[in-house]
């Protein structure tokens, strides 16, 4: 019905409609903001943005082709804005240019209705509403932002929009077979989620417990959190989060393995997903068990804020992982030539004790001849004696009265991950 209405309507009633819509919204946005500011201080607000948007369409229809008289019309309202402006510092000593800057925005309004996309003015102006209410709120963000902060975005940023787009794409060599680009684009990744993990925990969640502490820690590095939270437990032994936790961020790890090999190989992603799925399952269970063994319990607040590590976004730290993936391009390129499958599915075993994302990503992004049950069954092995690091170092690490209980959670995991590749070795025939 509304599409006939406007079927009907001339396309100049259209957007003269839409013109004075949109100045109208902007206008009653910028009287609620300043409701409660003496009137005589403002130059407008709802009647006279809706006029400056209405003048606005005037002069542009006039002529649409030269653009003189709008162009002149801008100049004039810049003028009369400027006079304002200066008055206002003179009297008010008040520097803000906000409500300047939206009026002569507003005033723009008809030649974006007539020449841009829809969606395009839609976003202006809801942009407009948005950034004006939330000045407050952006207030209180940029007090979370570090002194190095931007800095650090910068970093990134040049990670992704400079140093990647200018990479070649040839294989390295015959013993390296994958290209820089490859090798920087695996290096984007792992730093897209890390980083997007840490602004969550520094801007959303900055005084965040255990277990959200866990959420975001499992997407940055498992074994870093499951370190972090067993040094925890000599704090507090009593603390009934510690151990669901350290699991909480293990699950979060089949997570992000998946999210990666997604990206990198989707075939494999779907294949490793069923066996992903049973171990979040399992690990959800124990997390579970763990919790109703101490559902009497009352779960206390921290005495102390729980600290991840810092920011993650270093060129020391993307060099490394760059360095470790060519690493492990040629070792697993050479494991798989001289001892074939067998070989490789050992070489999962080993490296699960060190980084795992380097090895994986080699397998999703190899151009190696490896059948997908061999990726597979490396990548599960990989993750059980990762899982068996992580169970030594909270053992070690940990308070006594809780140790029990992590090598039983663990042991679980463990377990489940040996059953579920041996089952994979023996069906699959890898």
């Amino acid at each position: 019905m509304f599409q006939m209405l406007l079927h009907y309507l001339p396309t100049d009633l259209q957007m003269f409609i839409l013109v004075v819509v949109f100045a109208l919204l902007i206008g009653l946005e910028q009287r609620r903001y300043h409701i409660n500011e003496p009137f005589e201080n403002l130059f407008g607000t709802d009647r006279t943005f809706t006029l400056l948007g209405i003048l606005g369409y005037i002069l542009y229809v006039i002529d649409k082709q030269q653009l003189f008289i709008f162009i002149i019309g801008a100049c004039f309202i810049t003028l009369l804005l400027s006079i304002y402006y200066f008055q206002k510092i003179s009297t008010e000593k008040k520097f803000g240019l906000t409500t300047i800057l939206i009026a002569l925005i507003t005033y723009t309004l008809a030649p974006l209705v007539y020449t841009q996309p829809l969606w395009l003015t839609f976003c202006i102006v809801i942009l407009i509403l948005v950034i004006t209410e939330a000045k407050k709120s952006l207030f209180a963000i940029s007090k979370l932002f570090d002194e190095d902060e931007f800095i650090v975005l910068a970093k990134f940023l040049v990670l992704t929009g400079v140093i990647l787009p200018l990479l070649p794409t040839q294989p390295i060599s015959l013993a390296i077979a994958v290209s820089p680009y490859q090798i920087w684009l695996a290096v984007v990744v792992i730093s897209s989620i890390s980083y997007a993990s840490y602004l969550v925990k520094k801007f959303v969640f900055p005084n965040a417990g255990i277990i959200i502490t866990a959420i975001l820690g499992g997407l940055y590095s498992s074994t870093a959190t499951t370190v972090i939270l067993a040094r925890k437990s000599k704090e507090d032994p009593n603390d009934n989060q510690i151990l669901p936790g350290m699991l909480l961020a293990t699950l979060m790890m089949y997570i992000r393995l998946f999210v990666i090999a997604y990206i990198f190989n989707s075939p494999i992603a779907f294949v490793l997903l069923p066996y992903f799925v049973v171990f979040i399952l399992i690990t959800a269970g124990i997390i579970a068990g763990l919790f109703w063994l101490h559902r009497e319990e009352k779960i206390l607040p921290m005495a102390t804020p729980l600290h991840t590590r810092g920011n993650p976004l270093e060129f020391k730290t993307a060099l490394i992982f760059a360095a470790l993936f060519i690493l492990f391009s040629l070792l697993t390129g050479y494991v798989f030539r001289v001892f074939g499958n067998g070989g490789l599915n050992i070489l999962a075993l080993v490296v699960g004790v060190t980084d795992i994302d380097p090895f994986i990503l080699n397998l999703f992004q190899g151009k190696m001849l490896i059948s997908e049950g061999v990726i597979v069954l490396s990548v599960l092995n990989a993750i059980v004696s990762n899982n068996v690091l992580k169970m030594i170092y909270a053992l070690s690490l940990e308070a006594p009265q809780i140790r029990k209980k992590t090598a039983i959670s663990f042991g679980i995991l463990i377990l489940a991950g040996i059953l579920i590749s041996f089952w994979l070795f023996l069906t699959k025939g890898t």
